[in-house]
C-alpha cells in the first residue's frame, strides 16, 4: 500500500459524500489494508473453523458503508470507527442467523485489561457483549462508541477523543467506565443463566 496522509483520506471521504464517485476508486486502494487488519482483528476473536472469511467480513462491511456515504465523515479515524461498528454488526447477525443464541452452555468470563477477551464459546459471548453494549448506549451512548472504536475499531485513544471531540481524558475515563459497565452487565447476565 502507497504511504498517505490522513489528510488525504478525509479528503477524499469528504467528496466521497458529495457524489465523487471518483473520490471513492481513490479512496479503497487507500483504506484496504486498513480495513482488512480491523477485519482480521475481529475474526481473530472468533472461534476457529469459522465459516466466515476475513475478506468476506471486509467486502461485506465495504458493501454497507458504500451504501451509508451520505454520512458526515470526519476524518480517517471516524470512518475506521464506523468501519469497525459495521463489521461487528456484521458478526453479531452472523451470530444470532446461525442461532448462537444457546448462551448458557458455557461461562461467560470477561478480562478487560487493555482488551476484552472471552471464552471458546464466541458467538454467544459476541451477542451478550453486543447486547450488553446496545444496554450501555442507552445509559451512556459516549462511552459505547469508545468501546466500538477502541476495541473493535482499534482506534487509539487520542484517535478516540479525535473523532469523538473530547480530551484524551475524557476518553480514557469513558474507556474505564465503559470495561468496567460491560464486565458488571455480563457477570450479571451469566448470573442469570445459572
Amino acid at each position: 500500500m502507497a504511504r498517505y496522509s490522513p489528510q488525504e483520506v478525509t479528503l477524499l471521504l469528504q467528496d466521497w459524500r458529495r457524489g465523487d464517485q471518483g473520490a471513492l476508486d481513490k479512496l479503497i486502494p487507500l483504506i484496504y489494508d486498513k480495513l482488512h487488519s480491523l477485519a482480521h482483528a475481529q475474526m481473530a476473536r472468533e472461534k476457529s473453523g469459522h465459516i466466515l472469511q476475513t475478506t468476506a467480513l471486509v467486502n461485506e462491511a465495504y458493501l454497507r458503508l458504500v451504501q451509508i456515504n451520505r454520512l458526515d465523515w470526519k476524518d480517517r479515524a471516524h470512518f475506521f470507527a464506523m468501519s469497525a461498528t459495521v463489521m461487528r454488526r456484521i458478526l453479531v447477525e452472523f451470530a444470532r442467523a446461525r442461532g448462537s443464541q444457546k448462551r448458557g452452555a458455557e461461562s461467560l468470563e470477561a478480562d478487560f485489561d487493555g482488551v476484552l477477551a472471552f471464552s471458546p464459546c464466541r458467538d454467544a459471548d459476541l451477542i451478550a457483549l453486543d447486547d450488553a453494549l446496545e444496554k450501555l448506549a442507552v445509559v451512556d451512548p459516549r462511552a459505547a462508541r469508545v468501546v466500538d472504536m477502541r476495541y473493535f475499531g482499534g482506534l487509539s485513544v487520542q484517535e478516540t477523543a479525535e473523532v469523538l471531540k473530547v480530551s484524551e481524558n475524557t476518553a480514557k475515563r469513558d474507556w474505564t467506565t465503559a470495561k468496567l459497565w460491560l464486565l458488571r452487565e455480563l457477570k450479571h447476565g451469566e448470573q442469570k443463566r445459572n
